[in-house]
């Protein structure tokens, strides 16, 4: 009983979360060009299906204070494009602006694309690396249930999904971050071979806010610079 109850919460503060960040990014006129700044790894960031890049903006925020240039793919939108799609839009942005040892930084369905670019894109070797927030790395036994084919692409039987599961060469590469209960990933998002960390909470959005996400992603970030693995 208790551990329902703290389920309940969980999913309760993952909406409010998801809520609030939504309406912010409705209202908030922010240039993105502001975070491109800044000497150390660059950083790109790519938020979840049908979510725009600020709903990532603290994680851009934080970044940038650190000092790193962080980037954003403008034409990804709400991300409801393919993973196939999308993944050409990051490499082509990759190549247009000639970033290198760039870090990724994604949320749920960005996680896949971020893979995809890494595993089989065209600018593969511009990309140092990964962390992904509750990335559906396996799909997700609910897609199977949903109406539109943007949500049911998340399918354990996705042809993507199965694709992108037999490319492991870049694993050791991914950091995936995930919470201990996620309502829309029931299976987790733990990645074989990856960086896997767990955290203590739940949630499918509010964990983007976890100060363990940040530190991954500066750790490796940093990490880049120093050509240490």
């Amino acid at each position: 009983m208790r551990g329902a109850i703290r389920r309940l919460g969980w999913w309760i503060g993952d909406y409010a979360y998801a809520v609030t960040w939504q309406v912010r990014a409705f209202v908030d006129h922010t240039d993105p060009a502001r975070y491109r700044s800044g000497s150390l790894a660059p950083v790109v960031m790519i938020p979840g299906v049908y979510e725009s890049w600020r709903f990532l903006q603290p994680l851009a925020a934080a970044l940038h204070d650190r000092g790193h240039p962080v980037h954003v793919i403008d034409p990804l939108r709400d991300n409801r494009l393919p993973v196939t799609a999308g993944a050409k839009l990051v490499s082509d942005y990759l190549t247009a602006q000639d970033l290198h040892g760039v870090v990724i930084v994604a949320h749920s369905k960005g996680g896949l694309i971020g893979k995809h670019a890494m595993a089989i894109g065209q600018a593969a070797d511009r990309i140092r690396g990964m962390v992904a927030v509750a990335t559906p790395f396996t799909g997700s036994m609910y897609a199977r249930l949903l109406l539109t084919p943007t949500l049911r692409s998340f399918s354990p039987s996705d042809a993507t999904i199965l694709a992108l599961a037999r490319e492991t060469a870049v694993n050791a590469r991914i950091v995936s971050v995930y919470g201990r209960f996620d309502p829309h990933i029931p299976g987790g998002s733990e990645l074989s071979g990856a960086e896997n960390v767990l955290l203590e909470t739940g949630g499918h959005f509010r964990i983007l806010a976890h100060p363990r996400v940040i530190a991954e992603v500066a750790a490796m970030a940093e990490r880049s610079v120093d050509g240490a693995d």
